[in-house]
């Protein structure tokens, strides 16, 4: 799984717990659909990490809180 990857499930996922939608967290971010899109369906080589925190942000999320999960184990990533 690649970084970009596991980024998307992870935002899936706690999206998923929290009962929001894509098109929430576009408005939360103001982030624009067409790049919200992109980034959960890993259209980037790589991503531009104030995107990222962003998104990060707006789940309500600290940076180690979001990344202290198993998808981030360098065991289960890809790293080129």
């Amino acid at each position: 799984m690649t970084l970009n990857q596991a980024f998307a499930q992870r935002v899936r996922n706690i999206l998923k717990e929290k009962k929001m939608t894509q098109y929430r967290l576009e408005k939360n971010t103001g982030i624009y659909h067409n790049t919200m899109t992109c980034v959960l369906n890993n259209r980037y080589k790589e991503s531009n990490f104030k995107t990222l925190a962003l998104i990060i942000r707006a789940l309500g999320y600290s940076l180690d809180e979001f990344f202290n999960d198993h998808l981030f184990s360098f065991d289960n990533l890809e790293i080129e």
